[in-house]
């Protein structure tokens, strides 16, 4: 661990994804500020720092060794492993992750590698070892400590062929204070570094690294050897060659201290284990700390009774005193903070050493403790409980959601009872607002839940769809009793699952708990809006409150660069006899999602996407409006264009979903110019007229209507998404009016049955200047035609981007193509001088356009593009990546597509993560096959067997290409597929099953390219999207576990994807977005 800022961290080094925990930590002990663990990113992220004039300076404790130890080292790194890992979903303190750290072998015969047990993970760990000649295999842990920061992980010694496997023989005896030692490891994600140092205590108080996994009621062994990110694990070994501690964490201000942990808990381990006996650990729940003699005796500690201890210990100067003391524990009621520990059974006791191996040979057994309490002395008598027992060992997946019952492990970092149900990862129907995990649930639908079966006996008895109230307290604030509505989700996760660890196999075991229950077939409602109170309003505008309601749009996979997966806000009824409700698309972006629409903050109802505008930021959802009994008014929308400088009236939703009104003046009316995400793209409104008024109301106000004081709608007022901002990875919102007639077309064709299909010229245009079109051989007379035609606006429009053409769509001839510089003067003849006079491109397959394109006039019959194909229709989600066509913000911002095979979204764990495959990649062959489109690259990656390697031929966003290898784990990330069907159409897509089926964990015995073809046309069908799982047909002796990421049905949920290539998530919805929990995008 290292020390940086304040704060300790594991040496385990992460891949750089950052962490927005809002809430404020837990309070450190005195003197515990600045550790890092040794697997945590570090500051100091290399053995070498750098200078301000870019010359390396090794950092200082480096000498050069001696024969003898150059000798000892070289047989040491034949031991020595580096391991790379994933923990693949949430789980206890740790979420998912992606990182490496070092091990060493400590039997040869058997496999077995020791490690640290923040490596080994809490959760479902998926890893390889790499050993010193570079052989690899897979490893998988078969051991892991309920407290101490040790683990053993178990590889196959016949996998290694051409090296003699070496074992480091233990030796915790030898370590001593002025001991020289070396560190010998992965440090700083180096392949081998030798680091060297002194040991300078061996009393030290296992340090606190925070809110994290911590280890306790242990020595730590102290030393100088500047050890950094990825050293975790690493055997710290003397000049004989063996292993003396195991490196686990350190300082990162600067100052060489590295911090051990014995290995005397890791030998009796490891002994068991060899044996073939169970690891045996008791507790008492209580946490003990050493003190020095000094402060035990202001705890009361008698001169008589630090007499006898100096006496018969004369080394020791410290004492363990008891620090916490969990409540409902065995040590409750009987211990208390301060008291000091004088003997166990009759032993004098001074040591953590020998009070765990008491403790660890007495479980379900009496021990005696003399306890010295403000100079009285006490007897107790306590029941040793089972560790193992109270530290989880399986999750359940519901609605998204991943829950276990409470740690150990947490119940001591807040000195709470080992009871209560944990949510490790608050995502999908669970998701809350303020943080991704810690939230300890206490009622569901009404029932107490105080522990997991509980909570399992209530939820799988709970229908799809339905609303219940869940009562919970964050874990940071017991204080305070929270109750929130939820809506369960069991269509998109389907089935709910207990995972529980296999430590001989080293897998998670997946089974079915429950299947979904049917949703109740919802029933008419009644319902009234409130009445407003507004003087800015005249009485014609208060009925503009029965025109809005609320819209919430929860999206279960991220698509299209989309930074969030839930948004809500307000969408204005258009037609409230069929309820056809315009929203803005940053609250419903795309149709692979939940709509649930809340009327009169009364009546909540589903609703569906019928329209989507593939460039004026708006799309038209409908619900039933036989549901509803409401007086919803359906406003008057006016198709005159409102006026610069015009008087009006706005109205709108605060962010506090509060109605807000106020009289103002249309400031402004421009072409709207929202920047693209250079890191992920994702939709943004192009070409159209962004309206602004004077109001500073309307600055905090997302969703609303500028009006006039009879009630006409003369715009609508709308959240755009723009990018992200560098800093602090927070998305930029902005608020602007649309014009209502160019709206009024749609709605009037949608109210007749009839769906729009638009076309549109895939350019991306901005105004222009006089001054400039003249420079740019515009000729006078056109100028003079400019002036006369928009007095009020002397403009023409230049064409910033061409879109990208879809691979597969035919090729348009160059003489029917605008291209990026040219200057439109006329479409069909009419000059276009603004924005919205563009919009003649919607309803036209061809337009004559005249165009001055580098200082000469020319005229070209142009054709449009169908908008239909910009829309995303298949999704593939393939080793925890989330893989589509590269959709219409792809197109606007890159030159040229490598392939219909786009990465744009990866879960952090996966092995899309482990190997770099990154958001914003085109992926193009697959084992040297070309995988131009989705259905190759599908056919493609079938064929390939499980736990195997591939290697994957991509090309950046920038145009470059490079292959990199992944390995493929069906068992936690199986491929699944969603892709549109319309009404009851039948789909045959070949080489899929039922999801519903159980996925396979799919091992040596397939049969290389063999697909199982026989549920081709299964899957659920979930709001027009149907899901398939594919499979490789199994062959002798697969295994028939059922192998699925943490929300039971195969893909994790967009609360845990990231698709930004920055690797961070936004929380820039005005709602609390913690993106903490698992998917990362973009480009890194």
């Amino acid at each position: 661990m290292e020390h940086s800022g304040g704060e300790i961290k594991i040496k385990r080094k992460y891949s750089p994804v950052p962490t927005m925990e809002s809430r404020p930590a837990k309070q450190q002990r005195r003197g515990e500020a600045g550790l890092i663990n040794s697997s945590s990113p570090p500051h100091n992220s290399s053995v070498m720092e750098i200078t301000k004039d870019n010359q390396r300076t090794p950092v200082p404790a480096a000498v050069l060794d001696s024969v003898e130890w150059q000798n000892t080292i070289a047989k040491v790194v034949k031991s020595v492993v580096s391991i790379h890992f994933c923990q693949t979903c949430s789980f206890d303190t740790d979420g998912a992750m992606t990182s490496q750290a070092t091990g060493f072998v400590v039997d040869a015969k058997k496999g077995y590698i020791l490690t640290n047990r923040h490596v080994a993970c809490a959760g479902p760990f998926w890893g390889y070892c790499i050993f010193d000649n570079h052989e690899e295999c897979d490893v998988y842990p078969i051991y892991r400590d309920p407290v101490h920061d040790f683990g053993i992980l178990k590889f196959d010694p016949k996998a290694i062929r051409y090296m003699e496997i070496k074992a480091l023989e233990l030796k915790p005896q030898n370590a001593e204070v002025g001991a020289a030692i070396r560190v010998v490891g992965n440090d700083a994600g180096e392949k081998l570094s030798i680091l060297s140092g002194v040991i300078s205590r061996l009393d030290r108080n296992a340090p606190e690294y925070g809110d994290g996994y911590c280890d306790f009621n242990i020595n730590y062994i102290q030393a100088a050897a500047a050890a950094s990110g990825g050293s975790s694990g690493s055997p710290v070994v003397t000049i004989d060659g063996c292993a003396v501690a195991l490196q686990a964490g350190g300082r990162a201000d600067g100052a060489a201290t590295d911090f051990f942990l014995p290995l005397d808990r890791p030998l009796r381990a490891l002994k068991a284990l060899q044996s073939g006996e169970s690891v045996t650990r008791g507790t008492i729940q209580t946490q003990w700390l050493l003190k020095a003699f000094d402060e035990c005796r202001r705890l009361g500690l008698t001169p008589d009774r630090e007499e006898v201890v100096r006496k018969e210990k004369p080394e020791e100067t410290s004492m363990l005193v008891a620090e916490i003391v969990l409540p409902e524990g065995p040590a409750d009621g009987k211990i208390e903070e301060g008291d000091v520990l004088l003997e166990v059974n009759g032993e004098l006791l001074t040591q953590f050493t020998r009070l765990d191996a008491i403790l660890d040979s007495s479980v379900g057994k009496k021990v005696e403790l003399l306890i010295e309490r403000g100079g009285q002395n006490l007897k107790v008598e306590l029941e040793v409980g089972d560790l193992h027992a109270i530290t989880p060992d399986r999750f359940v997946t519901h609605s998204g959601g991943t829950f276990h019952n409470i740690s150990y492990q947490q119940a001591r970092l807040y000195a709470i009872a080992v009871k209560g149900v944990y949510v490790c990862e608050a995502a999908g129907s669970w998701r809350q607002e303020s943080s991704m995990h810690g939230w300890i649930i206490q009622t569901v639908d009404k029932y107490p839940t105080p522990n997991l079966q509980a909570f399992i006996d209530v939820v799988k008895n709970i229908p799809d769809r339905a609303r219940i109230a869940v009562t919970y307290r964050h874990i940071r604030d017991l204080h305070n009793l929270n109750t929130r509505i939820i809506r369960v989700d069991r269509h998109w996760n389907s089935k709910m699952r207990l995972a529980v660890r296999n430590d001989k196999t080293g897998l998670w075991d997946y089974t079915t708990l429950a299947e979904s229950i049917p949703a109740i077939p919802p029933k008419p409602r009644e319902a009234d809006f409130i009445q407003l109170e507004s003087t800015v309003l005249p009485p014609g505008a208060c009925d503009i409150v029965r025109s809005f309601v609320r819209v919430s749009c929860d999206m279960p996979v991220k698509l299209d660069g989309f930074p969030v997966g839930h948004k809500t806000g307000y969408g204005l009824v258009v037609n409230a006899e069929m309820g056809l409700i315009l929203v803005s698309r940053f609250i419903v972006p795309f149709d692979l999602c939940d709509i649930l629409v809340t009327i009169a903050e009364s009546i909540i109802v589903e609703a569906k996407i019928l329209f989507l505008h593939p460039l004026q930021n708006y799309a038209i959802i409908q619900y039933d409006p036989s549901l509803v009994k409401a007086p919803i008014k359906t406003p008057v929308l006016s198709p005159t264009p409102i006026k610069l400088g015009q008087e009006t009236i706005f109205f709108g939703f605060n962010n506090n979903w509060k109605p807000t009104a106020a009289k103002t003046s249309v400031t402004d009316i421009t072409t709207v110019n929202i920047p693209a995400n250079s890191s992920a793209p994702r939709y943004r409104a192009i070409n159209l007229d962004a309206i602004a008024v004077e109001t500073p109301v309307a600055s905090s106000c997302g969703n609303g209507v500028l009006m006039s004081s009879d009630g006409t709608v003369r715009a609508v007022w709308l959240n755009y998404l723009g990018d992200r901002s560098p800093g602090n990875h927070k998305d930029v919102e902005y608020y602007l009016g649309l014009g209502t007639p160019g709206i009024i077309p749609v709605v009037d064709s949608i109210s007749k049955g009839i769906t729009p299909k638009l076309r549109m010229l895939n350019i991306e245009a901005y105004t222009i200047p006089m001054a400039e079109v003249r420079v740019m051989g515009v000729s006078e007379d056109w100028i003079r035609r400019v002036t006369q035609t928009n007095p009020h606006r002397h403009q023409l429009f230049i064409i910033r981007k061409v879109d990208c053409s879809s691979l597969t769509s035919p090729k348009i001839p160059a003489a029917q193509t605008l291209r990026e510089g040219d200057i439109i003067l006329t479409l069909n003849g009419k000059l276009i001088t603004r924005v919205s006079e563009l919009d003649i491109m919607y309803n036209n397959e061809y337009l004559d356009a005249l165009i001055v394109r580098d200082g000469n006039e020319m005229k070209l019959r142009v054709k449009t593009v169908e908008t239909q194909d910009l829309v995303t229709d298949r999704v593939v989600m393939f080793c925890g990546a989330v893989i589509q066509r590269p959709h219409h913000a792809v197109r606007q911002q890159i030159s040229r597509l490598h392939s219909e095979v786009y990465v744009s979204a990866r879960s952090r764990g996966s092995p899309a993560y482990q190997y770099g495959l990154i958001p914003t990649h085109f992926i193009t062959a697959i084992n040297g096959h070309l995988t131009p489109d989705l259905t190759s690259f599908i056919a493609t990656v079938n064929t390939i067997p499980d736990n195997t390697y591939f290697r994957v031929k991509v090309v950046t966003f920038d145009n470059v290409p490079w292959v990199i290898t992944m390995k493929k784990n069906e068992h936690y990330f199986p491929t699944v597929e969603y892709f549109k069907v319309d009404g009851n159409e039948e789909v045959n897509m070949g080489g899929v099953e039922d999801v519903a089926a159980t996925t396979p964990d799919m091992r040596d015995g397939a049969i290389d390219g063999d697909i199982d073809k026989e549920a081709a046309s299964g899957g659920d069908v979930i709001n027009g999207w149907k899901r398939i799982v594919h499979r490789r047909k199994r062959g002798m002796g697969d295994d028939d576990d059922e192998g699925v990421d943490g929300n039971g049905d195969g893909a994790p949920s967009a609360d845990t994807m990231d698709e930004g290539s920055e690797g961070g998530g936004s929380d820039d919805d005005g709602e609390g977005e913690d993106w903490v929990g698992g998917w990362v995008g973009g480009t890194n």
